[in-house]
């Protein structure tokens, strides 16, 4: 059963990839590249400080940096572990998949990307939810962010999907730790 679905995950690999046409490469290698969603971060950040002022604004920011380490630290930790192929650096896949100059040589389960930015987005919509409906929005940039990692050839659908899975359970487990936290310090208006 997990050879069929490790099969059926390299059949919609390579199929979501082939879709993929040369006048977006460039669109979705600078979508990939995680200093190009700078503006979105800085507005966020701007959310949080214009929010919750100067002392609970860097109290956020320090447990956003808390959070950053943690989740890359530990999907480190899982890459390592399983350590699956990139599905551009294995051959009789990468045959079939587009070129792209672009190769990562890291592990591939799970997606960095897509746990990174679902853990932050997931804990962000969380905090900002009551004060600022847009921040629903937010939700496009790991849906955007991981599949980019498909179009690329670098992942497996699977570990985009368990990417976001991981993200979501540790996005609201942070939320929790924080609001736990804010209370004891009396961080709370």
């Amino acid at each position: 059963m997990i050879e069929d679905i490790i099969q059926k995950d390299k059949e919609l690999l390579i199929y979501l990839n082939n879709l993929g046409i040369e006048q977006w490469d460039g669109f979705w290698l600078t979508v990939t590249n995680q200093f190009t969603w700078t503006p979105l971060f800085v507005l966020v950040l701007f959310l949080v400080f214009k929010q919750f002022g100067w002392k609970k604004g860097l109290f956020t920011l320090l447990f956003i940096v808390i959070i950053v380490t943690f989740t890359d630290q530990f999907t480190n930790f899982i890459k390592n572990t399983t350590g699956r192929i990139r599905p551009c650096n294995i051959e009789g896949i990468r045959e079939q998949l587009r070129f792209f100059e672009y190769r990562p040589k890291g592990k591939s389960f799970w997606s960095g990307h897509a746990s990174l930015s679902t853990t932050i987005t997931t804990f962000m919509i969380l905090l900002l939810r009551r004060h600022y409906k847009m921040i629903y929005l937010m939700i496009f940039f790991p849906l955007i962010f991981g599949y980019s990692r498909i179009y690329l050839g670098v992942h497996f659908p699977i570990d985009v999907t368990v990417g976001y899975i991981a993200g979501i359970i540790m996005g609201m487990l942070f939320y929790v730790a924080y609001r736990a936290l804010e209370k004891k310090l009396k961080l709370q208006k």
